[in-house]
């Protein structure tokens, strides 16, 4: 499958990204945990330098928790600050501004022999389409400013958002970049962070399909009440049709139907914890 999707709206979200760098002190990084080197935008190193970055692992609830903990591991080895937090868990505001302040500490060493006192972080929030920028930002301020949907798309332009702790976000659209590669593209577009209506949804869902088969068939099992491990691609396809009662005049599989069951299924966390991209 050849996929690339790259909006008018995302060459000026990186345009604005870069207009408004020198306003923030850090920027942090939403990514997807159930595909952590997918939804890491390339153009996103470019253009920050060496600016201080943090990375939150979001959706860790949807996503293997051995994988999270082994992922976690490697950015701090790596040496990018990270932590792993829940579609909808209310995020420890305190936590964040620690792990910020810890990436600022030379700034503050400084205010501190100067003699200003400003406790004050502004944190730039950058991510790929339908990460949870949006969500996070909300649990984090306490409030409902940034517009939240289960699409991408749904943040436009830049809002500052001021929280209850000394912390101040920048929050800015999703935005991918104008290539990837196929495999890439394929776990981009099965988390929704490329739109459905782009895509063969029928073709997709069999690329999952092939990938649930190979690492998570007991998912597969317990959701749909098939052995995948006996069956082909399309035959786990048509079994869950079957199932769910996917079923056309005269008998043949609505395949549509079932490709949105099986990608809500994962979208939404019903069909177990699952990590796309393992170490």
């Amino acid at each position: 499958m050849n996929i690339n999707w790259f909006p008018g709206h995302m060459k000026k979200t990186k345009e604005m990204i870069i207009d408004n760098l020198k306003l923030v002190d850090i920027v942090l990084e939403i990514i997807d945990s159930r595909i952590p080197i997918s939804s890491r935008n390339p153009m996103i190193d470019e253009i920050i330098g060496d600016k201080p970055r943090m990375i939150i692992m979001n959706k860790a609830d949807l996503s293997d928790k051995q994988e999270n903990a082994r992922w976690l591991e490697k950015f701090k080895e790596e040496g990018i600050a990270s932590i792993a937090i829940s579609s909808k868990e209310r995020v420890n505001v305190d936590r964040i501004y620690a792990l910020a302040k810890g990436l600022l500490k030379e700034k503050f060493d400084r205010n501190k022999e100067k003699s200003i006192e400003n406790p004050l972080i502004k944190i730039m929030i950058v991510g790929v389409p339908n990460s949870g920028k949006s969500t996070f930002i909300n649990n984090v301020s306490q409030k409902k400013g940034a517009r939240v949907g289960n699409r991408p798309g749904v943040t436009q332009t830049k809002q500052w958002i001021k929280t209850k702790s000394n912390i101040q976000l920048l929050d800015t659209p999703g935005v991918l970049w104008p290539k990837f590669d196929e495999v890439t593209g394929l776990n981009l577009s099965f988390t929704n962070a490329i739109k459905d209506e782009v895509l063969n949804i029928e073709d997709l869902t069999m690329k999952f399909i092939e990938l649930m088969k190979e690492a998570y068939p007991d998912n597969l099992n317990e959701r749909y009440g098939i052995k995948a491990e006996d069956l082909s691609p399309i035959e786990i396809y048509e079994a869950i049709a079957k199932k769910r009662g996917a079923i056309i005049r005269g008998g043949d599989f609505d395949y549509t139907r079932t490709a949105n069951i099986i990608l809500n299924d994962f979208r939404s966390g019903k069909l177990g914890r699952i990590t796309l991209e393992r170490l």
